[in-house]
C-alpha cells in the first residue's frame, strides 16, 4: 500500500468523528458569528477556543530560517497545463476536470470588446476538446476571431501574509506555518467550509469524499526537503518561480527585485505571497 493510499485510508476512517465534529462545530460557530463570502469573522471570535494542531515535525528542517514565496510570469505561460497534471499526480488530487489545487485561466480580448473572455481547463468546451476528464487542454475556439490580446494566468493558493481562511477557521485546522505557508490539518477539519467562503481567490475546494477542504500547499512535503513544487519543476518555459525570500539571490528574490510585480486583489488586505508579471487590471 502506498503512502498516499495509507493517508486516504486514515482520513476515511476519521469520517464518523469528523462528521460529529462538523455538526458540533458548525452549531457552535454559528451562535457566535456568521460568515459570508464578502465578510470576515474576527480572529478573536473564531479561534478563541480553537485547539490548533501541533506543528509538523520535519527532520533536518528549520522553518524559522525560511520565508517562501511564489512567482508567476504570465508573459511566458503557454497554457500547456503540465503544471495542473503534475499537481494532481503529486498530491493525489481527483483525476477529473472539476478538482484542482492549481489551475490556468485564459484571457482573450477580441476586437471591439472592452472586457476579456475568460475560460479555464474546467470549461465544458475545453473538456470536450480534450476528450477525457483526465487530460487537460485549451480548445481552439478563437482561431477565426480577431484577437487583440491573449494570455494565460496560472492560479493557486496565495499563502497570504494575513490569510482570511485562518481567521475564520473555528477549529484551527487551517493554520500558517512560521515559514509562510498556509496548511490544513485534515484531522482537525470539520468541513464547515467557512474557509472556502472567506478565500477571495477561489483557491479552496471541498472534498466530498473525505468531508474536508483542500488546497495548494506549495508541495510542502517537497520544499521542506529542498525540492521544488511539482508545478514549478515541470514548467517547460519557467513561467513559475519559487524560492526563499530570506535568500537575496534565490530565484523568487531576483524575480521580485528585477520585475514590476503585482498581487491579486491587494485591496482585501490578505497580502498574497504569489507575485505576478504580465497581467492587467481585469485579472483578479
Amino acid at each position: 500500500m502506498s503512502n498516499q493510499d495509507t493517508k486516504v485510508g486514515k482520513e476515511a476512517s476519521d469520517l464518523p468523528r469528523r462528521n460529529f465534529l462538523r455538526i458540533l462545530g458548525i452549531g457552535a460557530a454559528c451562535t457566535g458569528a456568521m460568515v459570508s463570502a464578502g465578510s470576515l469573522i474576527a480572529k478573536e471570535q473564531v479561534n478563541e477556543s480553537a485547539t490548533a494542531p501541533p506543528p509538523p515535525k520535519i527532520p533536518n528542517y528549520d522553518w524559522n530560517k525560511h520565508k517562501w514565496a511564489f512567482g508567476i510570469d504570465a508573459t511566458r505561460c503557454i497554457g500547456c497545463l503540465r503544471c495542473v497534471e503534475a499537481c494532481k499526480a503529486e498530491n493525489g488530487v481527483a483525476q477529473d476536470a472539476h478538482h484542482f489545487r492549481t489551475w490556468v485561466e485564459r484571457y482573450v480580448y477580441l476586437e471591439g470588446e472592452d472586457k476579456p473572455r475568460i475560460d479555464s481547463q474546467s470549461d465544458p468546451q475545453n473538456i470536450a476538446a480534450s476528450g477525457s476528464e483526465k487530460e487537460f487542454r485549451f480548445d481552439n475556439r478563437y482561431k477565426d476571431a480577431k484577437v487583440e490580446k491573449a494570455f494565460f494566468v496560472p492560479k493557486l493558493c496565495n499563502h497570504c501574509t494575513h490569510p482570511a481562511c485562518v481567521q475564520v477557521c473555528p477549529t484551527g485546522a487551517t493554520y500558517k506555518t512560521k515559514d509562510g505557508v498556509v496548511l490544513i490539518d485534515h484531522s482537525y477539519c470539520i468541513g464547515c467550509e467557512y474557509c472556502v467562503q472567506a478565500c477571495p481567490y477561489g483557491a479552496r475546494e471541498f472534498n466530498h469524499v473525505l468531508g474536508v477542504t483542500d488546497k495548494c500547499t506549495w508541495c510542502y512535503h517537497r520544499i521542506t526537503k529542498g525540492l521544488l513544487p511539482a508545478c514549478v519543476e515541470v514548467c517547460p518555459v519557467e513561467a513559475r518561480i519559487f524560492g526563499d525570500r530570506n535568500d537575496p539571490q534565490s530565484p523568487i528574490s531576483l524575480f521580485i527585485r528585477n520585475n514590476r510585480v503585482a498581487v491579486l486583489k491587494p485591496e482585501t488586505g490578505n497580502a498574497p505571497n504569489v507575485y505576478y508579471v504580465g497581467i492587467d487590471k481585469d485579472v483578479s
